[in-house]
């Protein structure tokens, strides 16, 4: 029996729930913060804080796992292969391969909160959305 077990379902079928995380997550690791519903970001901070305890890690089977968990989006930035700099777009003389959201993921965010020990998300209650009076929230990387 699966008593006590309830999960946050937002209304969707498994695989559904499954790619709007995702989705979410990774949004979360682009911008550092996104604006949805209290529902939804309540269902993504225990979801996100695993990849980002995934991410403080940092072994190959960690971002193998992280990698199942959101999109490898590019970022639109460019990363030096040898010394990890970021750059906003091309140079002459330096081997740079394009920034994805995993590699910012394991680079940046995972070396920020190497000391934290949990508590990687904030959630900031906003006023009810416009059109259909949801309530509304801010949820973003502490």
């Amino acid at each position: 029996m699966r008593h006590q077990c309830t999960r946050n379902k937002l209304s969707r079928p498994k695989d559904q729930r499954e790619a709007l995380l995702r989705s979410l997550a990774t949004e979360l690791f682009l911008h550092g913060e996104i604006k949805t519903t209290i529902s939804k970001a309540k269902a993504l901070k225990p979801y996100a804080e695993e990849i980002v305890t995934l991410a403080k890690r940092g072994d190959l089977h960690a971002r193998r796992q992280a990698a199942r968990c959101i999109f490898n989006v590019e970022t639109s930035k460019f990363v030096d292969s040898k010394t990890g700099e970021v750059f906003d777009s091309l140079q002459e003389g330096k081997k740079l391969k394009p920034q994805t959201v995993l590699r910012k993921l394991f680079t940046e965010i995972g070396k920020q909160y190497e000391t934290r020990n949990g508590g990687y998300t904030r959630i900031y209650h906003l006023p009810p959305r416009r059109g259909d009076g949801v309530e509304m929230a801010l949820i973003q990387l502490v």
